[in-house]
């Protein structure tokens, strides 16, 4: 018979209840004959205790936490998501997947990782959240021109980028390079063989020092750039902030919380399509698919992001809108990531910056291979192929 061990019940319990999971999620994915949700609830009592193995399966594979925490006298302190995202009602944050509470501790881990290879200073030159800061009452016009001033980005350029891939690359090289990190993982919720779409976008963790944008992988690359910019509005305005398709959330918003959502939905538009120049383009126009995709590629934003425009406009019924939303959602499929390279694949969700940044580290002696292979989230075995990736794309160590 297996040894069983003394982990603490109320950390077992705490571990389950952060990570997302019912009872029954938990019998199902240890898939272990014995385990019942009798056997759960027994683990969670004290009564009984998990074997070694389970409990390294509980640890690692279902509620990605480290193996010693469940030895802890009581279950650590935590920012919980209401407290990380006060904008966010207490419906969507029940509905966030365990995948997307394990993305949001991923995120805080790597704030960790940008302090401790930085020493504990951004290397920006220029920190936006430094020299630019709003209050939700802000005007959009005003934002969104001081904020582009600021990236000292001009349409002309914004319009020269071949496609929405380059775009989203060059976007995300200019809020890095003005103290803004962005990071990118998939954000679907795998079941069995396949994959449950996640309706969340992205999100942001605010921090004076080291801010962070995660934007998911699986949305087309022009909803990942809108993503970028209705998460900056969040960190300017000094929040951590979630993106969703589902908008229906913000009527159950009230006060500073709705005024901050609408805000950023109406500065990503706003900034990513100047009103300006819009409105010099549709003069005239005719509002059909055509010319709505004609737009769209114009700005490298969603066909949703234009007609947005033209319901703000009174150019189209609500019932327009509506209807072509949900059609567009309907045939919309998500991206499969880099290829199938499992380096490729790494060096996009990490970025160019942040590896650089560890491969420096670590050839000047100041990391191990083991630290190295921590802070890339990658099995030491997988660093060679990293760094084989890194001088293949040109990379600067």
């Amino acid at each position: 018979m297996s040894e069983r061990i003394p982990v603490n019940p109320e950390v077992l319990r705490w571990a389950r209840e952060t990570a997302g999971f019912d009872i029954d999620d938990v019998v199902e994915k240890i898939k272990r004959k014995r385990v019942t949700p009798a056997t759960i609830k027994s683990w969670e009592k004290g009564t009984a205790s998990p074997t070694y193995a389970q409990l390294e399966r509980l640890a690692y594979e279902i509620y990605k936490r480290p193996l010693a925490l469940f030895f802890f006298p009581k279950p650590p302190q935590e920012e919980t998501p209401k407290q990380s995202f006060r904008t966010l009602p207490e419906s969507e944050i029940s509905l966030m997947e365990p995948r997307l509470r394990y993305l949001i501790r991923q995120a805080r881990v790597m704030q960790i990782n940008l302090a401790e290879l930085n020493d504990g200073v951004n290397p920006a030159k220029h920190q936006i959240l430094h020299d630019l800061s709003f209050k939700p009452n802000a005007s959009v016009a005003e934002m969104t021109a001081k904020v582009r001033k600021y990236l000292g980005v001009n349409l002309v350029t914004q319009k020269a980028w071949k496609q929405p891939d380059d775009a989203f690359k060059a976007w995300r090289n200019t809020f890095e390079d003005n103290g803004v990190f962005v990071f990118k993982e998939t954000f679907n919720q795998r079941i069995g063989k396949g994959s449950m779409e996640s309706p969340f976008s992205g999100f942001c963790l605010y921090d004076k020092k080291f801010p962070i944008i995660y934007v998911n992988n699986s949305k087309s690359d022009t909803r990942q750039i809108f993503t970028l910019f209705h998460e900056l509005c969040h960190l300017l305005l000094g929040t951590g902030g979630v993106d969703t398709r589902l908008d229906d959330y913000i009527h159950l918003l009230k006060g500073d919380a709705r005024k901050t959502e609408i805000l950023c939905n109406r500065f990503a538009g706003s900034f990513l399509v100047p009103d300006a120049d819009f409105n010099k383009r549709i003069a005239g126009i005719s509002i059909n698919e055509t010319s709505i995709q004609k737009l769209a590629k114009r700005y490298h934003v969603s066909r949703e992001v234009i007609l947005r425009k033209f319901l703000d406009r009174d150019l189209i019924e609500q019932s327009y809108y509506e209807r072509h939303v949900k059609q567009w959602a309907s045939t919309v499929t998500s991206k499969s990531g880099s290829g199938g390279n499992y380096y490729l694949t790494k060096g996009s969700y990490l970025g160019e910056n942040y590896i650089d940044l560890a491969f420096s580290r670590y050839l000047q002696k100041k990391i191990s291979v083991e630290q190295l292979a921590n802070y890339l989230r990658v099995k030491v075995k997988y660093v060679a192929g990293m760094e084989l990736q890194l001088f293949r794309r040109g990379g600067t160590v």
